[in-house]
This record gives structure tokens, C-alpha cells and sequence, in this order.
């Protein structure tokens, strides 16, 4: 589940381990690991499944920073995602992120298999989706083997941009694409926008979209829209969520997010979860979602508990 409130969600790449437990520091090394892991209970009628135990993130982060002095750092990062393997559809672990960059401060560079600029668009709410999270979702590539991806982080403003290679030849080798995501603060509303274009053999594919995020007092309230074009089908998504606190250690969210397809008829799931985190450990928590899928067929209400470590 992505962040709510936009501007928050977005730092340089080499600070995306703030949260982590400190393994080793000394000499101006510093080695970070950071875990999590989510297990459910899940009725997923929405694909006609029987109830069963999912795993939506089972991740090891490894990350390492160098002083490298007068204000730069060098930093590498290694994610082993387990949920396949848990799952039995694959041996062993997965290599989810492999990346090496530059820290200047307000903006930093990485080199590497990592997501993409596109994959920070979005305002969803729920813990899973029966549709698309957004039109960046349904083009399937926010990351890739073949990244160059620069952050800049300003006192109201965030910028990222990212290119995947072709890479034509090797083992990674996907379709070039280039991305661009924007977010900034006006007047207590975060505001962003994030573009897309894929350079496909069969054409190009062109995504974009924008949202804007806002607290009215205790609640927070925030939208998006994302549009794709693909040369022969029009796709659009759009999210509404509202987020409030019923106490100090329980969050609730509701939403919608549609999907419409030219081709297709319309998706819309509307949802409802509920979070408890430990008062004495905010990283342990406990959830619930209830959602129903309005599309084609006749299916019952989706239902999933869970619980979440995170450190």
C-alpha cells in the first residue's frame, strides 16, 4: 500500500532505508538492513479462489552507505523479495533490487535493477487491488533491470527521472522507456504528476497522470487520475481515499478505484480496511479489508486479515 500523503512517500534514492536497523557503523561505513514482511488470510472471490494464506511482502533490504567526504556518498542497495518462493512458484529467493549510486545531497543517481520514476505516482488505500492501481500499474513496467534514475529533493519540491535501456542482446533486455514524476506543496494540498512513454516494437505506449492530496483536520483525503494510450486501446484509473484515525493506534481507510478500458467494460472496486499498530511497537501491526469488485460477474465480497513486522 502506497503512501497517502504524496510529498512524505518521496526522498532520494540513497535514503529510502531511514527506517532500517543500523548493523554496522564505523569509519564512514554504514550498513543498514531493513525487513518486511505481511502475511494474509484471504477469500479472494474476485478470482474465483478459495480462502488461503497470501504473502504480499516477504523483503530483506540491504543497504550500504560511504562517507565519501565534502558532502557525497556512495550507496549500494540489494532486495531479496521471498514471496514466490513461499508461495511454491519458485526455488529460493528473488532479486528485486540491485543498485549502486551518488549522493550530492539535494540529489542523488543510481545505477541498477530498481523501480522507476512512474512507480511513485499514486494514492491508493487498499492492501490489495482487483484491478489496476493506477494506468502506470496496468503498462506492467515501474522498474526494470536497466535503470538510470536521478532524485532531486528541494525544500517544496521533488523530482525524479528515470530511463530503462533496451539493453538489445542481453539477458535483462526489456522495452527503453522513460519516465518523469513531480510533487510539490501549495497551499496545505500536494500536488503531483508523473509521465511515461514506452518505446515497444509494436508501438509506443504513453502514460500519464496527476493527484493532489490535502488533510481536513483529522481526516486526509486524496485522488488520482492516470491515463494510457497504447495506439489502439484508451485506459483510464482513477483513485478516491479518504484516511482518518479512530484512536491513536487505529487507522481507517475507505475508497474506489475504476477502471475503464475502451474495449473492456468498466472494473470498480470500493474497499474498506482497518490497521491497529502496537502502541509499544509501532512497526508490528494488524489488519482487515473488506472490498467488492462491481465488473461482468457475479462474485462475492472479498475479505483478507493480516498481520505486518516491519523494520
Amino acid at each position: 500500500m502506497k503512501k497517502l500523503i504524496l510529498a512524505a512517500a518521496i526522498t532520494a534514492v540513497s535514503a529510502s532505508t531511514v527506517n532500517a536497523a543500523t548493523i554496522y557503523e564505523g569509519k564512514g561505513l554504514t550498513y543498514k538492513l531493513k525487513g518486511d514482511w505481511q502475511v494474509q488470510l484471504r477469500d479472494n472471490a474476485s478470482k474465483t479462489k478459495d480462502a488461503e494464506v497470501e504473502f504480499d511482502d516477504l523483503e530483506l533490504k540491504n543497504s550500504v552507505t560511504y562517507d565519501l567526504g565534502n558532502g557525497l556518498k556512495a550507496f549500494g542497495q540489494l532486495d531479496f523479495g521471498f514471496k514466490d518462493a513461499a508461495e511454491g512458484k519458485q526455488k529460493g529467493d528473488k532479486l528485486e533490487e540491485a543498485y549502486v549510486g551518488l549522493d550530492f545531497g539535494s540529489a542523488a543517481v543510481a545505477i541498477g535493477k530498481q523501480n522507476n520514476a512512474s512507480d511513485e505516482f499514486g494514492v491508493e488505500g487498499a492492501y490489495e487491488h482487483a484491478v489496476s492501481e493506477d494506468a502506470f500499474d496496468a503498462a506492467g513496467q515501474t522498474d526494470g533491470d536497466d535503470v538510470i534514475r536521478m532524485d532531486v529533493e528541494m525544500d517544496n519540491f521533488t523530482l525524479v527521472v528515470s530511463t530503462e535501456l533496451e539493453a538489445e542482446g542481453e539477458d535483462s533486455a526489456g522495452d527503453a522507456s522513460y519516465e518523469l514524476f513531480a510533487a510539490t506543496e501549495v497551499a496545505g494540498v500536494e500536488l503531483a504528476a508523473a509521465y511515461q512513454s514506452i518505446d515497444k516494437t509494436a508501438g509506443d505506449v504513453d502514460t500519464w497522470g496527476v493527484s493532489a492530496a490535502t488533510k481536513l483536520g483529522p481526516v486526509a483525503l486524496a485522488a488520482d487520475y492516470s491515463v494510457q494510450d497504447n495506439g489502439t486501446t484508451d485506459l483510464a484509473v482513477y483513485n478516491v481515499v479518504a484516511k482518518f484515525k479512530a484512536s491513536k493506534s487505529t487507522t481507517i481507510a475507505v475508497g474506489m478505484t475504476e477502471e475503464e478500458v475502451s474495449s473492456t467494460a468498466d472494473e470498480t472496486q470500493v474497499y474498506a480496511n482497518v490497521t491497529y499498530k502496537f502502541p509499544a511497537q509501532k512497526n508490528v501491526s494488524i489488519f482487515a479489508e473488506i472490498s467488492d469488485v462491481d465488473n461482468s460477474s457475479d462474485l462475492d465480497l472479498d475479505m483478507l486479515a493480516g498481520m505486518r513486522i516491519k523494520f
